[in-house]
């Protein structure tokens, strides 16, 4: 049986990105030919819509270009993708770059100046913290 791993559905083709697009990497998916793969959209998950406003981690919050602040519907999609890992026992995601929900190490500042500060988006936070292997998509080569 195929180890089961987590993956941003807008890696593998899914239109989910905030401006109705995907972020398609082959190199992702050759990389998962070995392995069960689960998509998942945190932002759709927490009730945003495709397309949506871009938003960026400002501080503790996530802060639409709008103003509007989504901080719950972030957290929100964030833990309905824990429930999934903890349902399946996976222990490995393949999360988006960058994202303010699924960027690992690197994240947009909250200027929308494309800005990179040191941090974790909301879901890659909840993931790290229960023990989840969260690999950045610019790490698979």
């Amino acid at each position: 049986m195929k180890e089961k791993i987590l993956v941003s559905a807008c890696l593998l083709g899914k239109n989910c990105k905030y401006d109705g697009t995907n972020n398609y990497n082959k190199k992702i998916e050759e990389y998962l030919k070995d392995y069960d793969v689960i998509l998942v959209c945190p932002e759709e998950m927490g009730g945003l819509s495709t397309p949506r406003i871009p938003s960026e981690i400002k501080g503790d919050k996530v802060i639409g270009k709008n103003g509007i602040d989504v901080t719950a519907e972030y957290k929100k999609g964030a833990q309905a993708v824990l429930d999934i890992v903890n349902k399946y026992g996976i222990k490995k995601a393949i999360l988006k770059s960058r994202s303010p929900s699924c960027g690992k190490d690197m994240v947009y500042d909250g200027t929308f100046s494309h800005k990179l500060i040191k941090g974790n988006g909301i879901t890659a936070k909840l993931l790290i913290e229960n023990k989840v292997e969260v690999i950045s998509s610019d790490n698979i080569v």
